[in-house]
C-alpha cells in the first residue's frame, strides 16, 4: 500500500505540474507553438529554426510532416523525398485551422508543457499497474485508478481539441476542469490508501461548508479563463506591451471575479473558526488557509502590478491546489476504514 501510496502522491504531483505548465503557455501565448498534436509540425522534436519549416529539394520528408508555403501549413501525405520542384500532390492543405506562425519560444514551451503531459500519463499507468495487486482486496483502488487512466486519455484528446480549435475559450474551460476532475480521482485514491482505524471524524456542517468551498473555487476558476481571455484579447491589441492598458475598462466578469472571492475568503474562515472549536488541528486546514491568503495576494499583484511574469499560472495553481486539498480533507475525515475494501 505503500508504493501505492507513494504513486499516487507524485501522479498528483506531476498534475499540478501540468497546470502550472499549461498556465505558462497561456501566459506567454504558446498556445499553438505546436499547430498539431501530438507532434509538433510533424515532428517529435520540434525545429528550432524557421528555415526548418522551408520546402527543400532532395529531402527526406516523413507522413505529417509540416511546411509552411505562403503563411499557410501543409502536411506532407506520404513518406517521401522531393524531386528538384515542389509538387503538390505529395502535400495536402492543413485544414484544421489557419495559423500558420512560427515562435522558436512558443514552440518550446508548448513542446515542454506536453512533455510534463506525458510524464503525468505515465505515472497514471504506472499507478493503474500498481493498483492490480489490489482487484481482489480492495477493488475501489483499483476501479479509481482504471478511472483516473480514462481521464488522463481523455484530458489528452481535450488537448488536442483545444489545439484543433486554435485555442477557443470554451475548450481551455473544459480542459481545466477536467484536470479537476482527474485530481478528485487521484486524491479519492491517496485518502484510501491513507485510511487509518481511528481518525478524528468532522461534522457535517463542516463538511457541506468544504463543498461549498470547492464549489466557489470551481465557480472561480471558470469565471477567472473568462478573465483570461478578456486579458488575451487587451495583450494582442497592445502587443503584449502596456500592461497598464491590460486592465482598463474592465468587463463585468471581471469584476464578479474579483469581488467573489470574499465569499471564499469567508466561507474558509468558518471552517477554520468551527474546526478549531472541535479541536480538529489538521494540517490540512492551516496549509488551505494559507494557500487562500497567497492567492489574494497574488491577485493583488495581478491587478496593480501590471501581471508580472508566472503570477497567473501560480495564481490558477494555488487555485487548484486549494481545490484538491480540501477534497481530500474531505475525504480523509468522512471515509470508513472499511471504503477500501469495497
Amino acid at each position: 500500500m505503500n508504493n501505492l501510496n507513494k504513486t499516487a502522491s507524485i501522479s498528483i504531483i506531476i498534475v499540478y505540474l501540468v497546470i502550472l505548465a499549461g498556465g505558462i503557455v497561456r501566459m506567454t501565448g504558446s498556445g499553438m507553438g505546436c499547430p498539431d498534436w501530438p507532434k509538433c509540425f510533424g515532428f517529435l522534436i520540434p525545429p528550432t529554426e524557421r528555415s526548418q519549416l522551408d520546402w527543400k529539394s532532395n529531402f527526406n520528408y516523413n507522413k505529417n510532416q509540416i511546411i509552411i508555403i505562403n503563411e499557410k501549413l501543409f502536411y506532407a501525405n506520404y513518406s517521401f523525398k522531393s524531386k528538384d520542384k515542389f509538387d503538390a500532390l505529395n502535400w495536402s492543405n492543413y485544414t484544421k485551422h489557419d495559423y500558420s506562425k512560427f515562435n522558436v519560444n512558443h514552440t518550446w514551451i508548448e513542446y515542454i508543457n506536453r512533455l510534463i503531459g506525458a510524464l503525468a500519463g505515465l505515472s497514471v499507468l504506472i499507478l493503474f499497474f500498481s493498483s492490480l495487486k489490489f482487484f481482489r482486496t480492495k477493488i475501489l483502488i483499483t476501479g479509481l485508478s482504471f478511472l483516473a487512466l480514462i481521464a488522463i486519455l481523455f484530458q489528452a484528446w481535450l488537448g488536442k481539441t483545444v489545439v484543433d480549435s486554435n485555442l477557443t475559450a470554451n475548450t481551455i474551460t473544459v480542459h481545466m476542469l477536467m484536470a479537476i476532475v482527474l485530481l478528485f480521482i487521484l486524491f479519492s485514491i491517496l485518502a484510501i490508501s491513507n485510511i487509518k482505524k481511528r481518525r478524528f471524524k468532522i461534522s457535517k456542517n463542516i463538511s457541506l461548508l468544504v463543498l461549498l468551498s470547492i464549489a466557489l473555487l470551481i465557480i472561480q476558476i471558470i469565471t477567472g479563463t473568462e478573465v483570461r481571455k478578456f486579458i488575451d484579447i487587451k495583450m494582442d491589441l497592445f502587443n503584449y506591451l502596456e500592461k497598464e492598458k491590460w486592465v482598463e475598462n474592465i468587463t463585468s466578469t471581471f469584476n464578479f471575479h474579483r469581488s467573489f472571492s470574499w465569499s471564499i475568503i469567508i466561507v474558509n474562515s468558518v471552517i477554520f473558526i468551527k474546526a478549531i472549536k472541535i479541536g480538529l488541528k489538521s494540517r490540512l486546514i492551516y496549509i488551505v488557509n494559507f494557500l487562500i491568503f497567497l492567492q489574494i495576494v497574488s491577485g493583488i499583484i495581478m491587478y496593480y502590478f501590471h501581471f508580472p511574469f508566472t503570477t497567473q499560472p501560480i495564481h490558477l495553481l494555488i487555485s487548484t491546489l486549494i481545490i484538491g486539498i480540501q477534497f481530500y480533507f474531505l475525504l480523509l475525515y468522512n471515509i470508513s476504514k472499511n471504503a477500501s475494501k469495497i
